[in-house]
């Protein structure tokens, strides 16, 4: 499975939001389509993937291959599907979190603002897409604020924040806010449509609960699939002593980002199946508190784990 065609960027279907990207297309018909728009719900949820296709729906229709509007999908043969895919379409600027960077920099905020003020190719929509915003600093978020308070004409700014974070009341009122749900359910339903496969045929259904999102199921898939593990012969424990013994919390960002949170399933689960759940209780409480600790004081991650590990499967 390559994951490059998995990216939002390059998911032809658009699932589970029609009304959604219905209300968006309407105002967009009827040129009321506000100049700000915010698409806010949890990390993998498809917020990317909506935008995107909004995106290829106003290119589009200026051009050959259309945006097909009645089954919500993208024509693979239209040019600025592709341009974008390249990022070589001049008039969309993403800024986004780089690579081995733990927030959007001022100097991406800056660049961003230079290409807003030039004139767009053809005299055509000019589309900022802004992902991950809940990683902007104080000084670029200050910096953004004045550019989408007024901007340029012809200039759609499409912002994507996770909403699991903190973000200014100041930039969110100066937007249309859409904040994207689905249920565990249609998580699964949309994944397997996504894979034209069953989630439960990849993976064991110990790695299933109620807030992983299609995003999650994929990148999870991904980065078993990378290292040739067979997730059907894993539970949440087998699981969690492989990445801290191999020590991918250090090096892979999916697992950077989710190794707590299937730390946190497995208390959960723990609790849940136990006679003594005072104790488990207690350890949950103390994990999850170290956790905090050393995300908030900077810790050594290392010997957190080392001693997490110690706790929850040797004790």
């Amino acid at each position: 499975m390559d994951l490059k065609n998995l990216l939002p960027n390059n998911q032809k279907k658009l699932y589970g939001y029609n009304n959604e990207f219905t209300e968006l297309v309407k105002l967009y018909k009827n040129k009321k389509l506000p100049s700000k728009i915010f698409l806010t719900g949890p990390k993998g949820i498809g917020k990317a993937t909506m935008a995107y296709h909004l995106i290829n729906y106003i290119f589009s229709s200026k051009e050959e291959y259309q945006y097909d509007l009645s089954n919500l999908e993208i024509n693979n043969l239209n040019k600025s599907h592709k341009l974008i895919l390249h990022n070589t379409h001049p008039n969309f600027h993403l800024v986004d979190i780089m690579k081995d960077k733990k927030i959007i920099e001022i100097s991406q905020i800056r660049q961003m603002i230079n290409y807003s003020t030039k004139s767009t190719f053809n005299n055509n929509e000019r589309i900022i897409l802004i992902d991950n915003v809940e990683n902007l600093n104080l000084n670029s978020l200050n910096s953004l604020l004045k550019i989408v308070e007024e901007p340029n004409e012809n200039t759609l700014f499409i912002l994507i924040f996770d909403s699991n974070k903190n973000i200014l009341n100041t930039l969110k009122s100066r937007c249309l806010k859409f904040n994207l749900y689905l249920s565990f359910s249609q998580s699964v339903e949309i994944t397997n449509k996504i894979l034209n496969s069953n989630i439960l045929d990849l993976i064991s259904e110990d790695f299933l609960h109620y807030y992983n999102t299609p995003g999650d199921f994929i990148n999870l898939i991904n980065f078993a699939n990378s290292l040739n593990l067979n997730l059907k012969e894993f539970d949440l424990k087998k699981f969690l002593i492989h990445l801290i013994d191999a020590g991918y919390y250090k090096n892979n960002t999916f697992i950077k980002n989710n190794i707590y949170k299937y730390i946190e399933l497995y208390l959960l689960k723990l609790m849940k199946g136990s006679t003594s759940k005072n104790k488990i209780n207690i350890l949950y409480n103390e994990s999850i508190k170290k956790i905090a600790n050393m995300k908030k004081y900077n810790l050594d991650q290392e010997s957190i784990m080392i001693d997490l590990k110690t706790k929850l499967f040797n004790g």
